[in-house]
């Protein structure tokens, strides 16, 4: 569909105007990254102080892995309002996106930026478990020469069980993981499910561990159980259809779970639309259906302009159909 027609249907369904953060919001969550920037960026043009509007501008761009842009946007932000929690945790993670874009030497000195953020964000807010589990994550995952430590994220779990244990639960099991010891994952999960039987996340983290373990058959147990309608999680959807993607396992179950995704009316901004495309595209390409994923990658970049790999597929698709015509 043409951007400018699709400017003017969504119009008609989510009223945005440049003073209207709410409404730039909702664009996020429903995934139109384009239509979301555009409204931002006139909104921080006449609105220079506006942190808020300079935090979801970086938050739009993150979604389209547009770090560059994402930064700047979270900096300014945190320079607005250097007291707010979630602005130092949205400029940990942008500079996060950062560090995986880098040389060597300079991802020392964006790691060192990213746990001085999510620091901060702790520190400001410690009741934050999403800044608390962000915080952890780094400590497990950095090396100690950059502030890592699995002692730390531990500490970080002790923490985040005075908030919501099944966060504590599957912090714990990752912590497990990282050292090898998979029984202990598998029971931290298990009682991640116990102390929250209504949540899909902790029946995705057993299924994301048995992928690792090689136990596919358990893995697609697991992704069932997460994405049962009961439990009325629309973005597990895309994840679990990832996971099954990267498996090379259950292909049509993945295609079904896009499909339920791409037709609720919950998307979440964790699951952006234009990724369901794309992963759909991916699909629908494998089973050799060009014409099909060429319209879902389209459909991406009319969200997101500026999502690299939709339109990576589509250069892809175009030179092979060069190239079978010149023969």
């Amino acid at each position: 569909m043409h951007s400018r027609i699709l400017f003017f249907i969504l119009m008609a369904v989510v009223p945005v105007c440049a003073s209207d953060v709410m409404g730039a919001h909702k664009l996020i969550e429903q995934g139109h990254v384009d239509l979301a920037v555009g409204a931002l960026k006139e909104q921080v043009r006449s609105e220079p102080n506006n942190s808020e509007a300079y935090n979801l501008l970086c938050r739009a761009y993150l979604m389209a892995d547009q770090w560059g842009p994402a930064v700047s946007a979270c900096e300014r932000a945190v320079k607005l309002d250097p007291g707010n929690s979630q602005y130092h945790l949205w400029l940990g993670r942008s500079y996060g996106q950062k560090a995986e874009h880098v040389n060597a030497l300079s991802a020392a000195h964006v790691a060192g930026l990213v746990r001085g953020e999510f620091e901060t964000a702790v520190r400001l807010n410690p009741k934050s478990v999403d800044a608390r589990d962000d915080l952890a994550d780094f400590y497990l995952e950095a090396p100690w020469v950059v502030g890592g430590g699995q002692d730390k994220a531990a500490a970080q779990a002790d923490e985040i069980q005075k908030l919501e244990p099944a966060q504590a639960d599957l912090l714990r099991a990752r912590i497990a993981e990282k050292k090898k010891d998979f029984g202990t994952a598998e029971t931290e999960i298990k009682q991640a499910i116990q102390d929250n039987p209504a949540a899909a996340g902790p029946w995705l983290a057993l299924a994301r561990l048995y992928r690792n373990m090689g136990r596919l058959k358990e893995m697609q147990h697991a992704i069932d159980r997460a994405t049962d309608q009961s439990l009325n999680r629309p973005d597990v959807l895309i994840r679990a259809a990832e996971m099954l993607i990267e498996s090379n396992r259950n292909l049509p179950g993945a295609q079904n779970l896009l499909e339920r995704y791409l037709s609720s009316t919950n998307p979440s901004e964790d699951a952006p639309v234009f990724k369901a495309h794309y992963l759909l595209g991916t699909l629908l390409e494998q089973q050799g259906h060009q014409e099909k994923a060429i319209a879902q990658y389209q459909a991406a970049l009319d969200l997101a302009a500026g999502f690299a790999p939709a339109r990576n597929a589509l250069e892809r698709l175009a030179s092979r159909a060069r190239n079978e015509g010149m023969r």
